[in-house]
């Protein structure tokens, strides 16, 4: 998520633990939550004030991000036509080959 493994967020725990005590810990959690919701209402109202700003001024935004996924569908399909697998399968293999004509096999260790 952020970086931080198992270990830490484990330890995190423990410090909060010991700094709020058991019986604290359900009221953080409640107070964090409630602060999480109004932070999504703010930023679907902020969204839903620039959506209808932009439909008084005559802003069409389907048209504005229908034309960017256009150009991204677009270049992506010419990027696949231009670069065939297969093609680059082939020259890796006969690379591969070469080495272990040169080394022996290759021996897998586990």
């Amino acid at each position: 998520m952020f970086g931080i493994g198992g270990d830490e967020i484990f330890l995190i725990l423990i410090v909060i633990l010991m700094l709020f005590g058991s019986d604290k810990i359900p009221e953080v959690a409640r107070t964090l939550g409630k602060g999480m919701a109004q932070l999504k209402n703010a930023t679907n109202e902020i969204k839903h004030e620039i959506q209808k700003g932009a439909e008084e001024n005559g802003l069409d935004m389907k048209s504005i991000t229908g034309g960017i996924s256009d150009e991204i569908a677009s270049a992506k399909k010419s990027m696949t036509e231009s670069v065939n697998p297969v093609e680059l399968a082939n020259p890796i293999n006969e690379i591969k080959e070469d080495i272990e004509n040169l080394s022996g096999p290759i021996k897998r260790q586990m």
